[in-house]
């Protein structure tokens, strides 16, 4: 498409957009009385406008019911993790019964790696990418200290090339491959936290199981933002949050997926709880742990159900609207706003903004990071006080992120008109 950068080119596609009216079903954040321009969603998604009456359904349930709501609830308690799986399979692009909604984000990842990462004297390095998410680097860090490794010596980081700020695919490729019979777990984020670059998972995945090792994504920035066939792509393992891109709520309920060819293989290690156990003799409260032959054998204790009722307003949308239609949309904002900047960029004696995002819409999803060249601080803030909430990441890396289901192509150019401004 060529895109141009003026007001009535901007709400030309808006007027167009199949999705416009889900908009109106978030609540956005204000500014002087208007719609501000919020471009967080890679960090906490915006509240559907159904959450309130979802969460409230349980509220009243329990004041109504007691412990009985487990059973007699509107939506019973008890199997109420069961109702995900179909929708969630959408999204990540996999089996129902290779996909499970419980606890955290690291949380999770620390119980995957007790099962895919079992490191020995020969095969114990885990190769991800420099400058992952903290919390993961924390989790390969302590996860190698655990089995008596060294990270520095465990943990192998891929880097971008000198005078680069992302990764060749080739290179990812070129390190699994020399690093061989030494390795355990390839384990990325499906997108960089910081660069907003999507990885090539289908072929990191392959190149793992080429030499012997296992794969594994952190897709907290990916799910509920790019397309993913994890069943297809044979990815072993991976986790998300449900609070990003999946708009269920600061530290909502998370995400796991195992390949149903490990999730039916109950002897698996894993560290166990009895929402794991298998569901016909659960009560019995027998000894011996006996794993459901699903994703759903990794949980361990019963669903927290409010969280889940949010996750459940979240995903409700998400069903309405289409996965097929966001990603259209969702490649179709990021490449406006990719243009928005690059045309105030050409207007600059000297460039301020520095696009660390890939230009190739099938190397990124909503997110879009400048790097601010000068005064960026500066800029970030007078951003904020004009009304845009954005991301600010040091030392000098603004983060934004329109989303397909509450942000329009106005949002863009508003932003854009905005950073000219104050450029000026």
């Amino acid at each position: 498409m060529n895109f141009e950068n003026n007001l009535e080119f901007a709400r030309d596609l808006d007027t167009k957009d199949e999705l416009k009216s889900f908009r109106q079903k978030f609540f956005i954040p204000q500014h002087e009385g208007k719609d501000g321009v919020y471009f967080t969603g890679n960090s906490l998604g915006l509240q559907p406008k159904t959450t309130a009456k979802y969460v409230q359904q349980e509220l009243d349930d329990w004041a109504k019911l007691g412990v009985e709501g487990h059973f007699q609830a509107k939506n019973p308690w008890m199997p109420y993790h069961e109702i995900f799986p179909k929708q969630l399979a959408k999204i990540v692009g996999c089996k129902e019964n290779e996909v499970v909604v419980m606890n955290q984000l690291t949380v999770n990842l620390h119980l995957l790696m007790v099962t895919f990462y079992r490191p020995d004297k020969q095969r114990y390095k885990i190769i991800c990418e420099a400058k992952a998410f903290p919390s993961d680097q924390y989790a390969f860090e302590t996860q190698a200290k655990y089995h008596g490794f060294d990270p520095s010596d465990a943990v192998i980081e891929v880097s971008p090339r000198t005078g680069e700020h992302t990764l060749r695919t080739e290179d990812i490729l070129s390190t699994i491959q020399q690093h061989g019979d030494s390795v355990a777990v390839v384990l990325f984020g499906g997108v960089n936290y910081y660069t907003g670059q999507l990885f090539d998972i289908k072929a990191i995945n392959k190149a793992a199981h080429s030499g012997g090792a296992y794969a594994g994504f952190d897709l907290a920035h990916a799910a509920g933002n790019v397309e993913l066939k994890l069943h297809d792509w044979d990815v072993d393992f991976a986790c998300w949050c449900s609070y990003k891109y999946l708009n269920s709520g600061p530290g909502g309920v998370a995400g796991a997926y195992i390949h149903e060819k490990h999730a039916a293989n109950k002897e698996l290690p894993r560290f166990a709880g009895w929402w794991g156990y298998k569901k016909e003799t659960r009560f019995k409260m027998e000894k011996g742990f006996e794993a459901i032959p699903t994703a759903e054998g990794w949980q361990l204790s019963n669903a927290p159900i409010l969280s889940m009722a949010a996750h459940k307003a979240a995903l409700d949308i998400f069903e309405e609207a289409g996965v097929d239609k966001l990603h259209e949309k969702r490649k179709l904002l990021a490449g406006y706003l990719y243009y928005v900047l690059n045309d105030i960029n050409s207007r600059q004696t000297e460039k301020v903004i520095e696009i660390i995002t890939p230009a190739n819409e099938e190397e990124r999803g909503c997110q879009v990071s400048m790097l601010m060249l000068k005064r960026g601080k500066e800029i970030f803030d007078e951003l904020t006080k004009q009304g845009v909430i954005a991301d600010w990441r040091e030392p000098n890396v603004i983060r934004i992120a329109p989303v397909p289901l509450y942000n329009s192509f106005e949002d863009i150019y508003r932003f854009g008109e905005i950073i000219n401004s104050i450029l000026q």
